[in-house]
């Protein structure tokens, strides 16, 4: 299965969540590859904490280098890095019993967004179908808004080729008025996800009921979190989430087409890492927020959670 991850703008979570659900998935078990298709900024390598890869890849010569090099075809095929051996994270470092590969394709060091070519899409395509076979989740992290990466993917997804494989889109946002709008004009609006699939031959609908939202650092206005608040304050945080749920339905980013949602957590706040059960264990992250990740990570899998309300 195919996975795109993207957000209106950056400061979503998008990145962090992502490497958490590939993270998730790979201890369940399941093969799992992480693409860094955030072209202009492509730091998975930080988040996984694999000291050659932070910036991505430097890469050089006739068969070295990141996505990049790849997709504008200088290269046969991208670096790949197992993160249980590459990571210099002491829980990474050694995959634990029972789960599943863990690959990194990074992208080149000192890269940048580039133009969209029809050979590029090609060569997406090819990689997208050699990596569906060989994993149960391929998980794309596109850079944000409307993007060439997201172009790229869509063309490469609308191939015969890939007619048959299951891919899915994901689309993160904080929770705020300013986010909910930016989201749904990024999934519904001209230029969008929807409009630019028609274009290279998705079929809406089919490509409408592929896409999701996932709300992230979201604080529960009706939850013990909230507690230490004033009166007033507990008061003007609920007007402001029933005006936004209000909004969300509006948009069409409400429930039915919400996959879940991340809490407000300090470490993803502080330091956007892969949060492991000893991180919950010695209290530096919070339950919920693992608990999140294994969920979204399961609705991925789960056919009812896509099924058109």
């Amino acid at each position: 299965m195919l996975v795109f991850v993207t957000s209106h703008k950056g400061g979503t979570g998008r990145s962090v969540t992502a490497a958490n659900i590939a993270y998730r998935s790979a201890l369940s078990g399941k093969s799992t590859c992480y693409l860094d298709y955030d072209f202009g900024s492509p730091t998975a390598g930080i988040t996984f904490q694999i000291p050659q890869a932070v910036n991505g890849v430097e890469g050089s010569g006739p068969s070295r280098g990141g996505l990049h090099r790849y997709l504008r075809g200088e290269i046969p095929s991208p670096e790949r890095l197992d993160v249980w051996g590459s990571s210099e994270r002491a829980s990474l470092r050694q995959r634990p019993v029972g789960s599943g590969s863990l690959v990194l394709l990074p992208g080149q060091r000192n890269g940048s967004e580039f133009g969209f070519t029809s050979d590029i899409a090609r060569r997406c395509a090819e990689l997208f179908l050699r990596l569906e076979e060989e994993f149960d989740l391929t998980l794309v992290d596109l850079s944000a808004g409307r993007s060439y990466a997201s172009h790229i993917a869509l063309a490469a997804t609308a191939t015969p080729s890939l007619g048959k494989v299951t891919a899915r889109w994901l689309v993160f946002h904080r929770w705020t008025p300013q986010h909910v709008t930016a989201a749904a004009d990024l999934a519904f609006e001209a230029g969008g996800i929807l409009a630019i699939g028609e274009e290279y031959g998705h079929e809406p609908e089919r490509l409408r009921e592929s896409l999701r939202f996932v709300r992230t650092a979201l604080i529960d206005a009706r939850g013990p979190e909230v507690g230490h608040l004033d009166l007033a304050q507990q008061a003007f945080l609920l007007k402001c989430d029933d005006e936004l749920l209000e909004l969300a339905r509006r948009k069409g980013v409400g429930r039915t087409t919400q996959l879940g949602s991340v809490p407000l957590d300090p470490l993803l706040q502080w330091r956007e890492q892969l949060i492991s059960d000893h991180d919950v264990q010695t209290k530096i992250a919070n339950v919920r927020t693992v608990d999140a990740f294994v969920e979204l990570t399961a609705k991925l899998f789960d056919e009812i959670a896509w099924e058109t309300a």
